[in-house]
């Protein structure tokens, strides 16, 4: 094992003292190439070109002297701190960091980020940084290459974003451009580089939290007032419904959720407090209007989307858990072909709950059926206000 492993960081700057002693007493570097080209690296040290940290950690771990990795930014932020620490490489490591690249881009947008989310795109991950722009208004996306500002912004379609894109910070070729998200597809872009995405008009921090500021509306599954919603209650309306279905959805940040039929927009604005990206679909507009006040309300952001399942369903990007509010049967099916993980919906008669689970299992879906009733009582004289039954019929996509 190394006798001592001492990761630097690098943002451009000279280095420090620390770091230039560390480098010089170093039998083994490992870097990118442009850390490897820095006139600090000793001549006799051994040179690894960092590609998978991983194996460099098992080259490190084997190494008998004095090993130095060199990475970008803060290494112990989505950096290489966290491998090289890794169990299975039994590396203890002294960390030089230096301003990472999320705290650059933002100085060089001269706006504060302790509002923000950070997140970190693959090609694996990319779909899912893309729905956490579209969640929250004040994203930092740190990319790589094949998920960067076009992908990004190909994704988006739809949603109105601004770009500030921050390109090889701390070098000779810095650059820091801003445009709308639709317009990042016509360049290319340098790799390594950050993209703030900004947009929309839900509150941001507080000053106290890292992150958005968890928003001014407190429980789930709240009455209908909340939602200034004074139409009638129906069956598949009622909180308890929506919070069970809440319940068995489980949105999450990253998630896209759909709601379709949407109604008064309660179950979007709930589902969009957990942090997931929410389209509401409506054929009503005036339950498109709703469901915007209600984002508004609730201090989150919605796409609403005006039209009828299931036809409009197929210009909409893939979802990771669907409520069907509206539409029957045939709207499960057509959800049940794009392959969410969860699927839930209700209906008022037994009729339509079979045909319902009847689609989730031909979807090859894993059902469940409930039928769930509540009475709202009077809590001054215990009489019954109001009765509501409903099956709530849930599918949920068995694990590869």
């Amino acid at each position: 094992m190394a006798d001592r492993v001492t990761v630097i960081g690098w943002d451009g700057s000279p280095l420090t003292e620390a770091a230039r002693g560390a480098l010089s007493a170093a039998t083994l570097v490992a870097g990118a190439a442009h850390h490897l080209a820095l006139p600090e690296v000793p001549a006799r040290a051994e040179r690894i070109r960092l590609g998978s940290v991983d194996l460099a950690a098992r080259r490190i771990a084997g190494h008998r002297g004095t090993a130095v990795v060199l990475a970008d930014g803060d290494p112990g932020f989505f950096g290489v701190v966290r491998t090289l620490r890794a169990p299975e490489h039994g590396l203890e490591v002294e960390v030089v960091p230096a301003v990472s690249s999320v705290a650059a881009a933002f100085a060089r947008a001269g706006m504060p980020w302790d509002d923000a989310r950070v997140v970190v795109a693959h090609t694996r991950t990319l779909r899912r940084a893309v729905n956490v722009c579209r969640a929250h208004p004040k994203v930092a996306v740190l990319t790589s290459p094949g998920a960067g500002p076009a992908e990004l912004a190909l994704l988006l379609e739809g949603v109105h974003r601004t770009f500030v894109i921050c390109e090889a910070l701390g070098t000779e070729r810095e650059q820091v451009t801003v445009l709308t998200s639709d317009k990042a597809a016509d360049h290319t872009w340098r790799d390594p580089n950050v993209v703030i995405s900004i947009g929309g008009s839900a509150p941001t921090g507080g000053g106290w939290l890292m992150g958005p500021d968890p928003g001014p509306v407190r429980g789930w599954g709240l009455p209908p007032q909340e939602y200034e919603d004074d139409t009638a209650p129906t069956a598949g309306r009622t909180p308890e419904l929506r919070a069970a279905q809440l319940a068995r959805l489980g949105p999450r940040v990253g998630d896209l959720v759909w709601d379709i039929g949407t109604g008064s927009g309660a179950f979007a604005a709930e589902a969009a407090r957990f942090g997931a990206a929410v389209i509401a679909v409506d054929a009503d507009p005036a339950a498109c209007a709703r469901a915007e006040a209600a984002a508004r309300r609730s201090g989150v952001q919605l796409q609403v989307v005006a039209g009828r399942a299931p036809y409009v369903l197929e210009r909409l990007p893939e979802p990771d858990v669907v409520r069907v509010g509206g539409g029957g049967a045939d709207v499960v099916a057509a959800c049940a072909d794009r392959r969410p993980e969860r699927i839930v919906t209700h209906a008022g008669t037994r009729d339509a709950a079979e045909a319902a689970a009847a689609a989730l299992a031909a979807g090859g879906y894993a059902v469940e059926c409930v039928l769930l009733q509540s009475v709202d009582l009077d809590p001054a004289t215990w009489a019954e206000r109001a009765r509501s039954t409903a099956f709530l019929v849930a599918g949920r996509r068995p694990a590869p």
